[in-house]
């Protein structure tokens, strides 16, 4: 009967070795960000939502943590039942990741509708003074200076009766003097403020990087593709030996 090719077998090892290695630095830094307030403030991490997609990083790293894991233990122990399961997982994963490609072109318009009720509740926290619209306030101020912009939707409006609140010894909105000169701002009341909405910022950013967010995604699915090959390769040798 024919043998387990060696270059196959420790080829697979080592793939699966660094997918393994990355589950764990996503999973370690994530779980870092989660509990370190250091963390949280040096990358102005304050809201529910920016909590939920560090706890999406912690199930992604440990998800990697585990096929990688199986990848290199049934390649090694030339354990079918671990490659099996591996191959499985690595298929659920990218029919996911193409069920979800398919939805989000199917259901545009619905996840259009989504974002706007996501921001309409956004600007309600820009308004609001609980302790929570305070946090969210003071990121998102942090976020402004940097896009260049102002609220969400509707600009300054977005602020209501917060319009003229001073985080950082800045008022809200401020546009600084080296941007007045360049047609991003415009006089409100005693100072100059930013024209464009932050959405403006965030969809104009989507619409340049989507290449980016192909490419990574096409690269994904390559590699899983090349994992679901080379397991299913192993399997059949495994099991032919």
């Amino acid at each position: 009967m024919a043998g387990v090719s060696r270059c196959l077998k420790y080829s697979m090892f080592i793939f699966n070795f660094l997918f393994w290695v990355c589950g764990c630095i996503i999973l370690g830094v994530s779980i870092w960000i989660r509990v370190s307030k250091d963390a949280q403030e040096a990358l102005n991490i304050s809201s529910s939502n920016m909590f939920v997609g560090v706890d999406v990083l912690i199930a992604v790293g440990s998800i990697i943590m585990i096929l990688g894991f199986l990848g290199c233990c049934g390649a090694i122990k030339e354990s079918r039942c671990m490659l099996l399961l591996f191959f499985i997982g690595l298929l659920l994963i990218l029919i996911l990741q193409v069920a979800g490609g398919v939805l989000g072109a199917v259901y545009k318009p619905q996840l259009e509708d989504g974002l706007n009720l996501t921001l309409t509740e956004a600007v309600n926290l820009l308004k609001g003074n609980s302790e929570n619209a305070k946090q969210v306030q003071q990121s998102w101020q942090k976020f402004q200076l940097q896009g260049q912009c102002c609220g969400l939707v509707d600009g300054i409006k977005d602020w209501g009766s917060n319009s003229n609140l001073v985080i950082d010894d800045k008022k809200i909105c401020e546009c600084e003097q080296k941007y007045q000169d360049e047609d991003l701002c415009y006089y409100f009341q005693d100072r100059y403020i930013f024209k464009q909405s932050c959405k403006t910022v965030l969809v104009d950013f989507l619409k340049k990087n989507m290449d980016i967010i192909m490419g990574i995604a096409f690269g994904m699915a390559v590699i899983e593709v090349l994992g679901l090959v080379f397991s299913m390769c192993l399997y059949c040798q495994i099991q032919r030996k």
